[in-house]
């Protein structure tokens, strides 16, 4: 018995060790947590709204800029293909092909004007008469020169008969002892050859006679070289007086331009002259227009000077008729930015055009030629014709596109690049777009 209770006492035992055991071993075991709780779910979804609100407010603030615009308030042109042809809008006047300006000839003071601005004119007539007491004293000097060089010349003339008398008298006079002379040797040659005479006797009347030969010849030589003096100092006296009274003839000439007559027949258009006004010489007096046509005379911003050259047409409308003109001069100087041209009609002049008269043009700056065009508009002020809104397919929005732009005329611009024909693009101001880039239009 004790036996057997030891028997049921071991197990008991062996029993109690082994659940303390397994016990023990259930306490070391690590236990696993639940990852998807409720709390975790909660932070996760709050966190994806805060990640979605982000977006939408950066896509809201720094993404695409758009603007609302009515479309009555836009103007939309098409781009299309066609004809290309530069020029720019002018402001011409017409003016007579031919004027004639009156400039005084000789200064003095405006004593009388006979015809007033405006009034019509024939060649010859009288304008207005200057006063000038110098010229008159001028002229008063001149022709005392020439009284006293006319004088001079007379004198000469007069010493050089005296001089040719005189010499005449003593060539007679010597030709008169030669012939006494030579008859004394002839009668010494005869007595000498019946011995009546000496020898020095007869040679002394041959050496009278060959040196009254030899005075002869001097005599002439002499005569001949004064008269050669003579003439020449006689023409010299001659073409000075000569010119004398040619100074004395232009000096007149403008005594007698001290009245101003009209050279030629037309309209007395300006004259700034009035009584007891000094006039210099070579000072402007007035104009007159030949009134037997027109032509245009035009300004013209010298950044153009480069390209207008002559025989660039040009066109206007006139009466409800259109007349072509040709550039005819260029006047290279530039005045305050501008340069001046004149433009002569091809054809006929428009019937009633008047003197000061002004028109619109269009001066043509090249030939025409096949371009992309889009209409002009005031859109590129803002643009510099770089980029431009361009119109979608369906019409209800526009976004910016970069453009280029070549030549322009007050119609079209030349599209290089960046648009297709067909496309609208918003040509109307841009000003109030701001800086978006993208425009809802609405009806």
């Amino acid at each position: 018995m004790g036996l057997a209770l030891q028997s049921y006492v071991q197990p008991t035992d062996q029993l109690r060790d082994n659940v303390l055991a397994a016990t023990v071993s259930a306490m070391d075991r690590r236990v696993r947590k639940r990852r998807w709780t409720r709390g975790n779910v909660a932070w996760l979804a709050a966190a994806l709204a805060m990640v979605v609100l982000v977006a939408w407010s950066v896509r809201l603030f720094r993404g695409e800029r758009t603007l609302r615009v009515p479309l009555e308030r836009i103007r939309i042109s098409t781009v299309l293909r066609g004809e290309f042809l530069e020029y720019i809008p002018i402001t011409a006047t017409a003016v007579p092909i031919t004027t004639h300006h009156l400039v005084a000839a000789e200064g003095g003071r405006i004593e009388e004007v006979f015809r007033e601005a405006g009034s019509f004119v024939e060649a010859g007539d009288e304008i207005l008469r200057l006063a000038n007491t110098n010229l008159l004293l001028d002229i008063m000097y001149r022709e005392a020169e020439l009284f006293q060089q006319s004088n001079n010349l007379r004198n000469t003339k007069l010493l050089m008969e005296q001089n040719r008398l005189q010499m005449r008298r003593e060539l007679l006079e010597i030709d008169h002892e030669i012939t006494r002379q030579r008859r004394v040797a002839d009668n010494y040659s005869t007595l000498m050859e019946d011995s009546l005479i000496s020898r020095l006797e007869f040679e002394e009347a041959r050496d009278r006679l060959d040196y009254l030969t030899e005075k002869r010849e001097l005599v002439l030589a002499a005569q001949k070289q004064d008269e050669l003096f003579r003439e020449s100092q006689l023409r010299r006296l001659e073409e000075s007086l000569q010119r004398m009274q040619a100074n004395l003839a232009i000096v007149k000439q403008n005594l007698d331009a001290l009245v101003l007559r009209a050279p030629v027949t037309g309209q007395l258009t300006a004259l700034d002259s009035e009584v007891g006004q000094s006039k210099a010489r070579g000072e402007r007096l007035g104009q007159i227009d030949v009134l037997d046509g027109f032509k245009l005379r035009a300004e013209i911003d010298e950044y153009y000077i480069a390209r207008i050259d002559r025989g660039l047409r040009g066109t206007f409308t006139f009466d409800d008729a259109a007349y072509a003109l040709h550039v005819d001069k260029v006047y290279p100087q530039v005045v305050q930015g501008r340069f001046e041209v004149d433009l002569r009609f091809a054809g006929d002049e428009p019937a009633g055009m008047r003197r000061g008269q002004s028109v619109r043009m269009r001066l043509e700056l090249d030939a025409p030629y096949e371009a992309m065009l889009l209409p002009n508009g005031p859109f590129q002020q803002t643009t510099g014709g770089r980029w431009a809104f361009v119109v979608s397919d369906s019409g209800g929005e526009a976004r910016k596109k970069e453009i280029a732009v070549g030549r322009q005329n007050a119609q079209y611009l030349e599209i290089l690049e960046g648009l297709e024909p067909g496309e609208k693009v918003i040509t109307s101001p841009y000003e109030f777009f701001g800086d978006a880039e993208r425009l809802i239009l609405n009806d």
